[in-house]
């Protein structure tokens, strides 16, 4: 029987075989758009399981789970990582012509040399097996970057954000990828909250070592935080 994926997975024809195989498959990635945390790329962040890589903080699978219905203890509740898992595994088979279908078994097979279909039933078999290539290969932040061809990657940051570990990063010369960080002013327009919202003018000011007491100053602390963006490389 034919393997759900293989090196021609959704190459429908000559052309597209072609066309990936001869040209795109060896191209660099430039990734423009991530949630990528760039201190555990600073600190090379070494991975114990499926669990931290995948489902810790990743807000699409969150969403895919409760739609299932999954109860949130298993999603960002007190379960236990491995219980976590199980009911993602649970929940895959029945995402197929969803995205994270496909995704999940390209990571498992690229990454992992896996091609088992996760589900309830093979969940601690593929926890097991994986787990032990994160520990024996030393699979750490870096390497995933690394193997997948990376050389540049825009994360996601807030304006009060320090970017120590962008700082870090650009620092380290063991480090072959481009980091940059992104100016995303989210918080500055997020009026709903009032408390929520006068704590955050107060972290900012604090970042851009400015008294945040009206609109005028507002701006003023955004254009000192956007330029500190750009001297670090920040172009979006």
């Amino acid at each position: 029987m034919k393997n759900f994926l293989d090196d021609h997975f959704l190459l429908e024809n000559e052309t597209a075989r072609t066309l990936y195989h001869e040209y795109a498959l060896d191209m660099p990635i430039f990734d423009y758009h991530n949630h990528l945390i760039p201190e555990q790329i600073a600190e090379d962040r070494k991975f114990e399981n499926l669990y931290e890589i995948w489902l810790s903080g990743d807000h699409y699978k969150w969403r895919a789970m409760r739609s299932f219905g999954i109860d949130e203890r298993y999603i960002t509740g007190d379960a236990d990582p491995r219980e976590k898992f199980q009911k993602y595994a649970e929940m895959i088979p029945y995402t197929i012509g969803n995205p994270l279908y496909h995704w999940t078994h390209l990571e498992l097979r690229r990454y992992f040399d896996i091609e088992t279909l996760l589900s309830g039933e093979t969940a601690e078999e593929i926890w097991q097996e994986s787990a032990a290539l994160l520990r024996d290969k030393q699979m750490g932040a870096r390497y995933f970057l690394e193997v997948s061809n990376v050389k540049v990657l825009c994360t996601t940051d807030d304006p009060a954000d320090s970017l120590e570990h962008h700082k870090a990063i650009a620092a380290d010369d063991t480090i072959g990828i481009k980091v940059l960080p992104t100016f995303r002013p989210d918080k500055a327009l997020a009026l709903g909250d009032r408390n929520a919202y006068l704590d955050y003018l107060r972290e900012l000011g604090r970042s851009a070592a400015v008294e945040i007491d009206g609109y005028p100053r507002l701006i003023e602390a955004l254009e000192k935080r956007h330029s500190a963006f750009r001297e670090l490389g920040a172009r979006i």
